[in-house]
């Protein structure tokens, strides 16, 4: 029985992950500075999904997380954050060790690894980092980069920043993977906080009213024809930075919403 549960958390086949603590309060830069040029991007290349950190759902802090099959096709955007000396030389979910030094990646649902392309949405920078670990366990971001990552992206001093999320598939061409996006626009770098879609639009007059505490000013309704069909979502923002959507995002659950995303325009 010992050595059956033992592999069970070994496997993470119960829906556990080792890596549950948010670095977003507790993390800190290392003292040694670093030369972020002198460090290559991530080189994507087809290796098996890891032994670890790959259950079909795992639970932290009470909230079930389902990880993808394939990142195949996989693109979003939404805020990025990083970590650093709180993890440094610790065990990742997939079972390496974490260098805040090298060109990796946190992610709560890609298969451990999964190669992706990070484009910084405010100033067109972009990086290739190997995603090994799980994170970040926070409402209301997508991404947690390593240290020399977030430097070389330039978010380290704001702490956060409005990225788009490209998985790489190592079989395409470099250059296919690589070339700058001409769909990224970097002249807006406001975003929001979609809450609900709805085939009627008295139902989001109701959700919008419902947030009016939020402040009017901040409750949006805006329509989209998808299929034929006119569909009206409810946003709230826009936003230049995370002080005012985090706190925003901390209280939805007081209004029965627990499922929301960082859309931009």
């Amino acid at each position: 029985m010992i050595l059956i549960l033992l592999s069970c958390f070994l496997l993470f086949s119960c829906g556990r992950i080792d890596k549950v603590v948010s670095p977003v309060a507790v993390d800190s830069a290392p003292k040694k500075k670093i030369d972020v040029e002198t460090i290559p991007n991530a080189i994507p290349k087809r290796e098996p999904k890891s032994r670890y950190g790959n259950p079909k759902s795992y639970v932290v802090f009470g909230k079930r997380y389902y990880v993808m099959d394939s990142g195949k096709g996989y693109i979003e955007k939404g805020i990025a954050s990083w970590y650093g000396t709180k993890f440094h030389g610790r065990r990742t979910s997939s079972g390496e060790t974490y260098d805040m030094y090298a060109m990796t990646a946190a992610h709560k649902s890609l298969p451990l690894p999964t190669y992706v392309k990070v484009t910084n949405l405010s100033n067109d920078k972009f990086i290739v980092v190997k995603v090994n670990d799980r994170g970040p366990f926070h409402e209301n971001r997508i991404i947690d980069l390593s240290y020399t990552a977030a430097i070389k992206l330039d978010i380290i001093q704001k702490g956060t920043g409005l990225v788009e999320v490209k998985a790489i598939d190592p079989e395409e061409p470099k250059e296919d993977n690589l070339v700058k996006d001409d769909k990224i626009s970097t002249q807006d770098t406001s975003f929001y906080i979609q809450v609900g879609t709805f085939s009627k639009l008295e139902s989001a007059k109701i959700l919008k009213q419902k947030l009016g505490s939020f402040g009017d000013n901040l409750i949006k309704i805006s329509n989209v024809i998808v299929s034929g069909n006119t569909l009206y979502r409810v946003r709230i923002g826009p936003f230049t930075d995370t002080k005012l959507s985090d706190s925003i995002v901390s209280k939805l659950s007081d209004f029965g919403i627990f499922e929301h995303r960082i859309v931009t325009n």
